[in-house]
């Protein structure tokens, strides 16, 4: 699965499969994201566990995604990214079967454990996704990686539209939360079938005779350590909490997964036009005005009381969230080209590595909250809907951190002669080696 052609020329590998390859699998990993969201009510009623139980374990996926994301993606220079991203397709059938299987495997090892190893190993089958498509879209468009990121992620969004959609629609139905989860293993599939006798590039930085002492230099730079740390802030405002949407459905009046839905069909759509509204703010810009829309977004969601309301704050949201994570990897590989898929790895190990403690975190706000509610006099539906969009309005303060850093990381970049005068002159750099 190894192929021959470089990142200069197409030789024997076929970019346009690739890159619908590399769409599928995200749409997989996308899957898993919006119906473990839909069926986690399910989960604390079936297994009689906390929201904060629960989420830990859900908040294993993130963890395992930033192992295998931080391993996986230098992996991609040694191992070959053909290899990685056919283990990512049988950890997604793996991981999706062994919590299909929770009742059956719990008599032995608890519902608790199963359900966090079962969804570290998903996790583990996306760090992996992650780690081979971002490396692999920029060695296939060199010349157009900001909006070519947007483009592939898009279909982030685009799976959480349509496994947003399944989930409630097998529900409505009568099906059970595993019948649901089933659904995740068509796409995977799928793309474990195009993977078959596909040849793969080697990545943008070993084509270009970059070493391997240059690009571990360049996780030291300290611009792209400011980015590093804007990384933790803007996955825990994106990812925490479209994954508990589902929560609100009683205080917005609509279905959760619906409202997860029509977010994401909007980042799908906005996601394609993301070339031209870089080029008109710069990356930078962008990053910037998207923590402001995500933090108001975000804030009005929280106090959304109806499903009017709800849409118009979600589509705040979503206008604030949709380029961050692309953006955030386009930037990566521009401004520190040496640091090839190593660097872009790091970025989403440490945007996942914050979901791995924002999530029990949120969790563990709503259950206080509930208690809290119960104590007052109210009755336990009350109580838990009351409850659910307290842990919103804490992760909402989080842009505002945002709107600080970027705007200081703004400042540094026109001080150095802009974006593109930074971007060009590090791609001299690495052309000249």
């Amino acid at each position: 699965m190894r192929g021959t052609g470089s990142a200069s020329g197409h030789g024997a590998y076929n970019p346009s499969r690739l890159f619908l390859l590399s769409c599928v699998s995200l749409v997989t990993a996308a899957f898993v994201f919006s119906i473990r969201g839909a069926i986690i009510p399910e989960l604390v009623t079936t297994f009689g566990l906390s929201n904060e139980t629960v989420n830990t374990a859900a908040g294993a996926a993130f963890l395992g995604f930033a192992l295998t994301v931080f391993i996986g993606s230098p992996a991609c220079d040694w191992v070959g990214m053909g290899r990685l991203l056919f283990l990512a397709g049988v950890l997604h059938v793996v991981g999706t079967l062994a919590t299909i299987c929770t009742r059956e495997l719990s008599g032995t090892l608890g519902a608790y454990n199963v359900l966090w190893g079962s969804m570290f190993i998903v996790g583990l089958a996306h760090g992996l996704v992650e780690a081979v498509i971002n490396p692999l879209a920029a060695t296939l468009y060199p010349e157009d990686k900001t909006h070519k990121l947007n483009v592939l992620h898009a279909w982030w969004p685009g799976g959480l539209v349509l496994g947003g959609l399944i989930a409630p629609g097998l529900g409505a139905l009568g099906f059970s939360w595993q019948v649901k989860l089933a659904v995740i293993l068509i796409p995977a599939a799928i793309y474990l079938f195009l993977l078959i006798g596909q040849p793969f590039p080697s990545t943008e930085r070993v084509a270009s005779g970059v070493s391997s002492a240059s690009m571990f230099r360049e996780a030291l730079n300290p611009l792209f350590l400011g980015f590093l740390f804007c990384m933790i802030l803007t996955a825990s405002t994106e990812l925490a909490p479209n994954q508990l949407l589902e929560t609100l459905s009683q205080t917005v009046g609509m279905s959760g997964s619906l409202l997860l839905s029509y977010v994401s069909g909007l980042m799908f759509v906005l996601r394609f036009f993301a070339g031209p509204v870089a080029h008109k703010l710069s990356p930078v810009g962008l990053l910037w005005v998207s923590s402001l829309l995500s933090g108001i977004g975000l804030f009005a969601l929280s106090y959304s009381t109806s499903p009017v309301v709800a849409m118009f704050a979600a589509t705040i949201f979503a206008l604030g969230i949709c380029y961050i994570w692309p953006t955030m990897l386009g930037v990566t590989t521009e401004l520190f080209p040496k640091g090839g898929a190593l660097l872009m790895g790091i970025m989403a190990t440490f945007g996942n590595i914050a979901i791995q403690f924002v999530l029990p975190l949120m969790g563990r706000i709503t259950d206080d909250a509930t208690k809290a509610n119960l104590a007052g006099g109210m009755a336990e539906a009350a109580a838990k809907a009351a409850a659910a969009p307290i842990a919103f309005r804490y992760v909402a303060g989080l842009p505002l951190v945002l709107l600080i850093a970027f705007g200081i990381i703004w400042v540094v970049v026109r001080a150095r002669g802009g974006y593109n005068t930074i971007r060009d002159r590090e791609a001299l750099v690495q052309g000249s080696g």
